[in-house]
């Protein structure tokens, strides 16, 4: 058989881990589910399924990267001759085919460390903020920098750089990639259907938290890796200040002295919408409504980007450890119970 693990991680996610771990179970060799504080069965769900379960200890601060990294020590603990392991989050179902197809890759190409796919969103007709998450993941095919949570790795790779850094708090997939890449390794993004996911995002606050965690991963992303040559981040996190801070501080500052004539700046605002608009009708497959509220959400996201980055190099100043910053609430999460 082949010699693939599943580690799913979780929190309260009601039906949407059913749909997850059925989706993948007689797919893989073992499934190992990683808990981390529900309290709507999700533990007893897991294991009424056959997936093996860890409770995250909730005296140490939750990370998706730390949940994930104990689900792989878990995995090879059970199953020390797995081979490939799929991470995925426990409110997505992973897509027939996909497993086959992701195990091919790897197989066929030694040099690769991690393959993913296309994520799509279950329901992107439910809100705007679903839609955008949708349009976002659609990436280019082909060799690229990084991966997100769902993604098949090479059990090796992940264990020669020591799996993902268990203290980030957002970006932690592309900071792994990074260090693979470091090690020679490739991360392939293939042309096919890899999961679906249920982003229950439904109002402006959520999709504000979540660009500001972006944010925060920028900063710190920056801050680790920033030199030569990956700069990694680096540009968006100098586009995040500019857009967010340096620009409009500029206008305002430059009002009386120029007799408001610095207020012009801030067409940079609309000309960089139509700019972005302009690039997605061009390069990606998007409805020209679509292209428009992506590349307004892209310009607007630059203000809460700002916070996440000012609110990580605060805490990095005064020493103290990043707090999650989650745009799921409990009421989203536990409607899906």
């Amino acid at each position: 058989m082949k010699q693939i693990g599943l580690v799913a991680i979780g929190r309260n996610e009601g039906q949407r881990l059913r749909q997850c771990l059925v989706s993948a179970t007689d797919k893989v060799t073992r499934v190992v589910y990683v808990d981390s504080g529900s309290t709507d069965g999700s533990l007893e769900l897991a294991r009424s399924i056959g997936a093996d379960t860890v409770e995250l200890d909730l005296s140490i601060p939750f990370t998706a990267a730390r949940a994930r990294n104990e689900g792989f020590a878990r995995l090879l603990e059970l199953s020390p001759d797995i081979e490939f392991v799929q991470f995925v989050d426990g409110d997505c179902e992973v897509v027939d085919g996909w497993i086959d197809r992701a195990y091919s890759e790897l197989v066929a190409k030694p040099d690769v460390a991690a393959v993913c796919g296309r994520r799509r969103e279950r329901y992107p007709e439910a809100s705007i903020y679903n839609q955008l998450c949708d349009i976002e993941w659609d990436t280019p095919i082909g060799e690229t920098k990084a991966c997100g949570g769902d993604s098949m790795m090479r059990a090796t790779a992940f264990q020669q750089v020591e799996g993902f850094n268990p203290a980030l708090i957002a970006g932690e997939e592309p900071e792994l990639c990074l260090r693979l890449r470091q090690k020679g390794w490739k991360i392939l993004r293939l042309d096919a259907e890899m999961t679906l996911h249920d982003a229950q995002m439904t109002s402006f606050a959520q999709w504000w938290k979540r660009a500001q965690r972006a944010g925060h991963a920028y900063a710190e992303g920056s801050w680790m890796h920033g030199s030569e040559p990956e700069r990694h981040w680096v540009k968006e996190t100098r586009s995040t200040w500019f857009w967010g801070l340096v620009l409009p501080a500029l206008a305002l500052a430059m009002t009386w002295p120029t007799k408001g004539w610095s207020l012009l700046l801030l067409s940079g605002y609309p000309l960089a919408t139509y700019r972005t608009y302009n690039y997605y009708i061009k390069h990606r497959d998007l409805t020209t409504k679509e292209a428009a509220i992506y590349a307004l959400s892209c310009v607007l996201a630059k203000f809460p980007q700002l916070q996440g980055q000012i609110q990580f190099h605060q805490r990095r100043l005064l020493g103290q450890q990043s707090k999650l910053i989650e745009y799921k609430t409990t009421n989203s999460i536990n409607s899906a119970s």
